[in-house]
């Protein structure tokens, strides 16, 4: 048994793996800070004291964009499990390539994602990550990170909206029931969601134009929009919503096994 953390800007995942089945998972705010005493509590709130103690689970990863929080959660991790985790980044000894300019700041997330879609999915493929920021990641077949594309996420367009426009009321962003709206949420529906989706779009496809291989790539959309964008996208062949976390567990593996 393998817990797995995804450290996002916004949100925390945790998922626990029995092999290569995810069998448990939750979603944390990422916004609060906390103690590693905090965290251990925490974790064992949440999985239980079954699994969150020494010779429960068979040990845990991390995968952290966000620096400040990371040597905490480390601790916590080792207080819960008995033992320190794994991280999962750039300077991991993953069998991926990190074809990029400056590969030790590719963001831990990327690295994952590589990991898993090479893995996984056994193809070239591009795998749009729509959280905080939305991530196009650009990988081959064999593990080789070529880049990709770093844009706004869906939710920091929507809040920047909102901030800046004092007599626009902020509003779920849900499928609108047409286009062309007639009350002001519904307005704001349709701008963010379908502005998103178009962006998503015509971005993917000027990827595919300068894509370096003859067969087209494989587009995946994994992060906590894509199941909400996927149903009006052109582009975004399947979701994987936790894609992430089973780049980590296969992390986890290949670094311990």
């Amino acid at each position: 048994m393998i817990v797995a953390f995804d450290v996002g800007n916004s949100e925390i995942t945790i998922g626990i793996f029995e092999l290569e089945e995810l069998i448990s998972h939750w979603r944390l705010t990422t916004a609060a800070p906390r103690t590693a005493d905090e965290l251990a509590l925490l974790i064992r709130s949440i999985t239980g004291p079954e699994v969150a103690s020494p010779g429960g689970a068979e040990g845990s990863a991390i995968c952290s964009v966000v620096p400040a929080i990371t040597p905490m959660l480390a601790e916590a991790c080792e207080m819960s499990f008995g033992r320190k985790p794994i991280m999962i980044d750039a300077r991991a000894k993953l069998p991926i390539i990190l074809d990029v300019e400056e590969p030790f700041t590719v963001g831990a997330d990327r690295v994952a994602n590589t990991l898993a879609a090479s893995r996984i999915y056994k193809r070239d493929a591009i795998v749009v990550d729509l959280g905080t920021a939305t991530t196009y990641d650009c990988i081959t077949a064999d593990g080789k990170f070529l880049g990709g594309v770093i844009q706004p996420g869906i939710m920091i367009s929507a809040d920047t909206l909102f901030r800046r426009t004092a007599q626009l009321p902020a509003t779920d962003i849900v499928p609108p029931k047409r286009v062309i709206a007639r009350r002001t949420d519904e307005c704001i529906r349709a701008g963010v969601l379908y502005g998103a989706v178009d962006s998503i779009d015509g971005i993917v496809r000027r990827i595919k134009k300068d894509w370096p291989n003859k067969k087209p790539p494989l587009v995946i959309a994994t992060g906590g929009m894509a199941e909400t964008i996927r149903p009006h996208s052109a582009e975004l062949e399947l979701v994987d919503p936790f894609l992430t976390l089973k780049g980590i567990r296969l992390g986890y593996e290949l670094l311990t096994g």
